[in-house]
Order: C-alpha cells, then sequence, then structure tokens
C-alpha cells in the first residue's frame, strides 16, 4: 500500500452545541469512494446533513456535515477518522512501492450461552457496535428450558480480534451487560462444522412471502401516510446544461441512509460522481444535484440508459428496505430485506435497528438468522426473526411492522 496523508480525513466539532460535526476527506479519488463513505458514516450511526463533493477524476474533496443519532464517545469519532483515513488510495501511486497483497480480516465466532430476557439481542448487538465488530451472520435459538444459544459470525475492523486481549475484552463487556443470566461466553475461529453453516447463506422463502418483499408493488401493510410520503420520489436527467457531464436531478423523502442508498447504485451501475452538492431537508424532502459520467468519462447520452439509471434509483429510493410480517403458528415471523451491492456487502445496522425496535416493543426474539436470497436478478440480504410475543404485549402486525420500519428509516 502507498503512504496515507495524515490530513486526509478530518472530523471538526460544531461551534455550537447540537451543530452538525464538519467530516472532510481531501484525497485522491477511487471508483465507489463515495460509497464507501457513506456505508461507514451509516455504519457508525451517523445522519448526514447536507453535503459536497467534487473531484476532477483524480483528486476528491468530500465535505459532509454528520449528526449521531445517540451519543457517540471521543473514541468513536477517533475511531470513525481511523475507517475513513483506511478507505481513502495513498497519496504516492503504488508502483513506487513494493507491492504487498492485503490479507482479508478473517471471519471469528462469537458463541455464548445465557437466560433468555426482553432485549437480551439488541443488548448483545450494540456491545458489538461499541467494540466494531461488524456481523456477517448470526444464529440465535432458545431452548426449551429458557436459555439462548448466540452464534455470531463477526470480522473486527480494528484487525485485532487474534489478539487474546481483545477478546477477553469483547466477553467481559458481553458479560457485563447480560450479568447473572450469562452461562458460557467464547471467541475462536469457526470449525469446519460452524465454517459450513456460515457459508451456507441461502434462505429459502414461500411464494407469498418473496412476492411481498421483492415485488414491485406497494407493499399492502403500509400505513397510507408513509406510503404517499414515499411515493413523492422523482429522477431526472438533463444534458443541456453541461458540455461534459450529465446532470442529475434527485427528490427524495429525508431518511437515515438516503445517500448510501444514492451513493451504492451509481457505485453498481459504474457512474461516477464529478460534483454534487445538497443542503437541508425543506419540508420532508431531499433536493440532490449531481454532475456525473460514465466511468469512461463520456456522459450518459444513451435513452434506454438513462431509463435503467433512472428506474434504478426510484425504485431504491422507493423501497430502500422491504418489511412484511407473517403468521407462524401461534407466533409471527418477522421478515427485513435490503439489497446487497455488486461486491456483496450488505446494508449496515439493519439488525441493530430491528432488535432495538422489538426491544421498544417489548417483544421477545425466539429464533434468528440472517441469509441470502436471489430475486429479480439481484441478491438480497434477508434477516428473519421468529417472535414470541407471548412474553409481551400483543400487538396487531402492522403496529410491529410499522414500529420496525419507522426505525430503519430513522423517522
Amino acid at each position: 500500500m502507498g503512504i496515507m496523508n495524515d490530513d486526509a480525513v478530518l472530523i471538526e466539532e460544531g461551534k455550537k452545541p447540537g451543530e452538525p460535526y464538519v467530516l472532510t476527506v481531501n484525497c485522491p479519488d477511487k471508483t465507489g469512494l463515495g460509497s464507501d463513505i457513506c456505508h461507514t458514516i451509516l455504519e457508525f450511526g451517523l445522519y448526514i446533513t447536507k453535503g459536497d463533493v467534487s473531484t476532477d477524476g483524480k483528486w476528491c474533496y468530500i465535505v459532509f456535515w454528520v449528526i449521531p443519532h445517540s451519543a457517540v464517545s471521543d473514541v468513536s469519532w477517533m475511531n470513525l477518522r481511523q475507517r475513513l483515513v483506511s478507505l481513502c488510495p495513498p497519496s504516492i501511486p503504488t508502483f513506487y512501492l513494493p507491492k504487498a497483497s492485503p490479507s482479508p480480516s478473517p471471519i471469528y465466532l462469537l458463541k455464548f450461552c445465557s437466560i433468555d430476557r426482553k432485549g437480551l439481542l439488541h443488548d448483545v448487538t450494540r456491545v458489538l457496535h461499541q467494540l466494531e465488530l461488524s456481523i456477517q451472520r448470526v444464529k440465535v435459538s432458545t431452548t426449551p428450558d429458557g436459555r439462548v444459544l448466540d452464534l455470531f459470525f463477526i470480522k473486527d475492523n480494528l484487525a485485532q480480534l487474534h489478539k487474546s486481549y481483545r477478546q477477553e475484552e469483547t466477553c467481559e463487556r458481553l458479560k457485563s451487560v447480560l450479568g447473572e443470566s450469562c452461562v458460557s461466553c467464547e471467541i475462536q475461529l469457526p470449525s469446519p462444522h460452524y465454517d459450513s453453516l456460515q457459508s451456507n447463506t441461502t434462505c429459502s422463502l414461500s411464494p407469498r412471502i418473496s412476492q411481498e418483499l421483492f415485488g414491485f408493488a406497494e407493499p399492502q401493510r403500509q400505513a397510507s401516510e408513509e406510503a404517499a410520503q414515499l411515493k413523492r420520489a422523482s429522477v431526472k436527467i438533463d444534458n443541456t446544461l453541461s458540455p461534459g457531464h450529465t446532470l442529475l436531478q434527485i427528490n427524495c423523502v429525508d431518511y437515515k441512509g438516503f445517500l448510501y442508498d444514492i451513493m451504492r447504485t451509481l457505485k453498481d451501475c459504474s457512474i461516477q460522481i464529478s460534483y454534487g452538492r445538497f443542503s437541508r431537508f425543506s419540508e420532508g424532502q431531499r433536493e440532490l444535484d449531481f454532475f456525473v459520467q460514465h466511468a469512461d468519462g463520456k456522459k450518459i447520452i444513451d435513452p434506454e440508459k438513462q431509463q435503467s439509471l433512472c428506474s434504478r434509483l426510484k425504485l431504491e429510493l422507493l423501497h430502500p428496505l422491504r418489511v412484511v410480517i407473517a403468521s407462524r403458528g401461534p407466533d409471527a415471523e418477522l421478515f427485513v430485506a435490503n439489497p446487497v451491492e455488486v461486491c456483496g456487502r450488505g446494508r449496515p445496522r439493519v439488525f441493530y435497528d430491528v432488535t432495538f425496535a422489538l426491544k421498544s416493543l417489548g417483544i421477545c426474539i425466539f429464533l434468528a438468522e440472517i441469509g441470502r436470497h436471489t430475486a429479480g436478478e439481484r441478491e438480497w440480504e434477508v434477516y428473519r426473526f421468529l417472535l414470541d410475543e407471548s412474553c409481551g404485549p400483543k400487538l396487531s402486525s402492522s403496529k410491529i411492522v410499522n414500529k420496525v420500519r419507522r426505525t430503519l428509516m430513522g423517522w
């Protein structure tokens, strides 16, 4: 790798309490850098209020004004900066330096057993996020005697989980949250048995659930107010204002992760942003202007490609996350789905937000799984939760779906 500039990423606190932090990235450009930055910002639970993006194809300058959805410690801001610096290309071209192939971070198995209680799964997930351990897969089950066996396949964003002190810190933090209910906790590299479990991620869905999750119609259970709000999305293309760029004008509802959805879609479609700007939302809506090009530096002229890009962006903004619930005997099964990036990466914090919503409703989770499903020539990440409604208040399916969706959208 090349030599990194310590000033590539700057994070400045607002001048007054409550004002946004100013996050500046000034580094060499690369395809998909904006998407990677937005993914990391969303992973840290931050909300982008406005932004300014510009690049000449070789060097980029990005400024985002961000605020936390919850209290963020100084250590988190420091870790955020380190993560963003790691995304920036080197300042010195790599052909001047010895080549080294970075080894991928291994997946570890976190296995613990405890006595079940309300909110347990979210409390564990919150600790993992605080420790910068990202959840790749999960298998949660409850035994007849009320014990929970959790298998979390995790990756350490700090690349230190191979060290004993890091493993001990993780288990101690979990034990402090679980208290006396914790029976055992251990971290290890997966054995061949668990490795096959982790790699077998195919999620089998019934035709009805698949249609509800991945169909293009508006979800029937979506509240009418939200449905009307989400319909207010438009994407337009204009080639008359610039000789070398296509103007992409986007109007969409304001929600958590809206910029990530736009950036990842452009990245997956091999569209590069040369300049873009958006300000604070007005009446719950966002207006964004981007001057873009194909990866080969040409404007988007082909009408079919224009229509394809506009349709894809509008669909992503109308349905960034899919939430449905179905009966399964005396209990209910909750399904949450989001599209997977072409690179194979899923959306951050989905498991965190869903478990938080269910905890706030007082609903226990009997089983939980994360898998992948292919539909409409796309790969989706599917979260399944078997809800034990007997341990909490009896709520309607529409109320559960509405709470989960609103939490995911940051409303």
